[in-house]
């Protein structure tokens, strides 16, 4: 025992120096993350996690494109094309027209305009001219430009090129102007220079051309992004360029660090006070959690921006809900009669397949997020999924070394892990019609309220800026105006004009002009506007630009996540069939998936609550919360049905009898996994600022709801489906 002792003294020493370790480059990662305010009020980074344009500031860069008069399809194509190019900076970039023809592309994270210019490539004209010099094809006929190096095998040299790869149009039309060029030069050009003049071999059917001739990587690099953005709809100059200050600002930073801080520790509290020595070891583990996800995030130059916090905030709560399975597990073995040595080996035995289920399945979410969404679907699928591989290894491996360890440290009895005694079955399927009922009377409540916001504010949702487009004001003060007044000062008077608190603010650097981006304002609007900034502050009218914007989020964008959901869906689906050898629990896990997220969508008609990019990220993280939930009911499910088979493949119990019983034995699971995220929310919505509130709240209801839906509809619904194929004589 001495022995063991002894050795669980130097695991936890040399535990908490790792801890230690991590901890020191997790704060430094936090401390570099810091923004420095200059003279002008604009904030920079040295280091650490680069934040996103709503919390740091970045470039904004303005295109005109040099047709006085282009149309509305060109300039939308054109938007959307530049919203994927900006992406190699930032996932988080955003990009929006304005007035008839002007593109405003805001990238966070980088302050030197010029540079960006330089790396994005000049917007010109890209075309291929037969040896008559007529066009035969455009930059709009290419899909991608990618560099390329490899080895010359004769000289031994790199050599360097770009790969053209065309749309299926294009490839059509190249396939018919190499076959009637054959023998003679195709030159590509782009504006105005000829950067390759090869001679046609052959029929080239492949779809893909290549230009040769780069003297190193980074030109061929640079040449393809050069290409990549001549391939827009329409030609485009530089209008202006700026750097700008942060949307929300250094407050928005502390009061989520505060937030973050306090909520972590009201969960810590919690696990130790519920689950004892094992809350303890998960509060250890989660300490280095933390740590990890700071260091990563920096490490993978991640842009975090609001809605990156929500896909933190889901994986540290599947974090929490991996450790209260495992406790709950363990706490049952103990309540069989097992030892404690026993029952923890077991339990995490047990915990394992509904924990990587769980995980695997929002990491599927995850990952076709990331590879079909754009803009704030990507960033927020790039926390997600960071958070998640994180926390299955610090639940599965880290918390099971805390534990052991504190265990051989003589925290051997039982009183010290708690004992669970089998409870009464409680009977969910007999209220399962009142639910049915309840959710589908919400649901339609929330299609009655888009019918009257249609009539009444013109939409089915109160769109934000990010979705409707607003207006841009522009307006030079006489004096440097800090981020402070103009929070306290300039956004006061704006909102009362617009009776509305949907306003975003910029400073640009080096100059006292302000950005303040609001609601689409009527003439009248911007009269008294421009009236109450000439009487509070004294600036020149004239120096006063106002401008129609679109939103940042495109129609495109929109599709973009709807079809990324879609194919993330059916690819949960699919899963969950494989792993539990039935399509019932994949279909109910679907259907309770998407009553999930018509109940939120129904909050946000009826409260009328802002709907911007964050609602976006708001209902990506109920998809993930509700799903991790369904998991943990159906694992226990098909586990049940196992032990109750008797002879001749028979269940001993009958099919409810087995569904309430699985509930009931998650049910404390359930509300404990719920309370600790809810809590972290909870904490958030309190100490945040107002659009950080607008990001809580809908989040909060997303948390009762997939609660509720995992409790009462999940086994419920898979219940119904599964008596629908037995005859009635097996429903004992």
């Amino acid at each position: 025992m001495k022995n063991n002792k002894g050795k669980g003294i130097l695991c936890l020493l040399g535990f908490l120096i790792v801890i230690g370790i991590f901890g020191y480059f997790g704060y430094d990662t936090l401390q570099k993350s810091k923004l420095i305010t200059d003279e002008n009020g604009i904030t920079s980074q040295e280091g650490g996690i680069k934040l996103g344009l709503d919390l740091a500031g970045g470039v904004s860069i303005t295109y005109q494109a040099k047709d006085p008069n282009p149309s509305a399809e060109d300039m939308s194509d054109t938007r959307y094309k530049l919203q994927q190019r900006v992406q190699n900076y930032s996932s988080e970039a955003e990009v929006y027209q304005e007035g008839d023809n002007r593109i405003n592309i805001d990238i966070p994270g980088v302050s030197d305009a010029n540079k960006v210019l330089e790396e994005l490539g000049k917007p010109g004209s890209l075309v291929f001219l037969d040896e008559n010099w007529q066009v035969v094809l455009e930059g709009t006929d290419v899909a991608s430009a990618k560099p390329m190096s490899y080895k010359n095998q004769n000289t031994g040299e790199l050599t360097y090129e770009v790969i053209l790869t065309f749309t299926d149009e294009g490839s059509k039309k190249f396939a018919e102007v190499t076959a009637a060029n054959v023998g003679k030069h195709i030159a590509i050009i782009y504006d105005g220079v000829i950067y390759s003049n090869p001679v046609v071999q052959q029929e080239i059917t492949g779809g893909q051309a290549s230009i040769t001739g780069m003297t190193s990587y980074e030109e061929a690099d640079q040449l393809a992004a050069t290409i990549r953005i001549g391939s827009l709809s329409l030609e485009l100059e530089e209008l202006r360029s700026n750097v700008v200050g942060a949307k929300l600002g250094q407050e928005a930073i502390y009061t989520s660090l505060k937030a973050a801080a306090i909520g972590f520790a009201i969960v810590c509290v919690f696990m130790i006070v519920i689950y004892l020595i094992p809350g303890l070891a998960a509060s250890m583990a989660l300490c280095l959690y933390v740590a990890l996800i700071l260091i990563l995030l920096a490490a993978f130059e991640v842009t975090l921006t609001l809605p990156g916090i929500a896909g933190i905030i889901l994986s540290i709560g599947m974090a929490v809900d991996a450790n209260v399975i495992i406790f709950t597990r363990i706490k049952e073995e103990i309540g069989l009669g097992k030892t404690v040595k026993s029952a923890i080996k077991t339990g995490f035995s047990k915990a394992m397949s509904a924990i990587i289920d769980g995980n695997v399945t929002t990491l599927i979410a995850a990952a076709v997020l990331y590879w079909r969404g754009s803009g704030t679907v990507k960033g927020f699928a790039t926390t997600l999924a960071i958070g998640i591989v994180l926390s299955m290894f610090t639940a599965l491996f880290v918390t099971r070394f805390a534990l052991n360890t504190l265990y051989e440290l003589g925290f051997t009895d039982q009183k010290f892990y708690g004992i669970r005694k089998e409870k009464k079955p409680i009977n969910f399927l007999g209220k399962k019609n009142i639910c049915f009922v309840l959710s589908v009377v919400v649901i339609a409540a929330g299609i009655v309220g888009m019918v009257m916001n249609k009539s009444s504010i013109g939409g089915a949702f109160n769109y934000a800026l990010d979705f409707k487009g607003g207006t841009s004001t522009n307006v030079t003060f006489n004096e440097d105006m800090s981020l402070e007044r103009i929070s306290s000062e300039v956004v006061p008077i704006v909102e009362s004009i617009t009776n509305s608190a949907d306003t975003q603010t910029q400073k640009v650097a080096g100059t006292n002009e302000v950005i303040i981006k609001t609601r689409t304002l009527s003439v009248e609007e911007r009269q008294a506007l421009d009236a109450a900034l000439v009487e509070n502050f004294g600036v020149d009218e004239t120096k006063i630009v106002a401008e129609s914007i679109s939103g940042a989020i495109s129609a495109e964008m929109k599709r973009d996540a709807v079809v990324a959901t879609a194919i993330a869906t059916v690819f949960m689906l699919l899963y969950i069939w494989v792993r539990f050898k039935d399509i019932r629990f994949a279909a109910s896990a679907v259907v309770a998936l998407l009553h999930d997220v018509l109940v939120v969508v129904a909050c946000y008609a009826l409260a009328k609550w802002s709907m911007g990019s964050t609602a976006i990220a708001c209902l990506l993280t109920i998809v993930g919360y509700s799903i991790n939930a369904t998991i943990v009911i159906f694992d226990r499910i098909r586990e049940n049905i196992r032990l109750e088979m008797g002879e001749g493949g028979r269940s001993k119990k009958s099919m409810a009898d087995i569904v309430n019983l699985s509930i009931t034995q998650t049910f404390t699971r359930s509300i404990n996994t719920s309370l600790t995220t809810f809590v972290m929310v909870l904490v958030l919505f309190i100490f945040g600022v107002s659009s950080i509130r607008e990001f809580a709240l809908p989040l909060m209801a997303g948390i009762i709801c997939g609660t509720y839906s995992s409790v009462c509809l999940t086994g419920a619904l898979w219940y119904v489906m599964s008596q629908k194929k037995k005859p009635a004589a097996d429903n004992k």
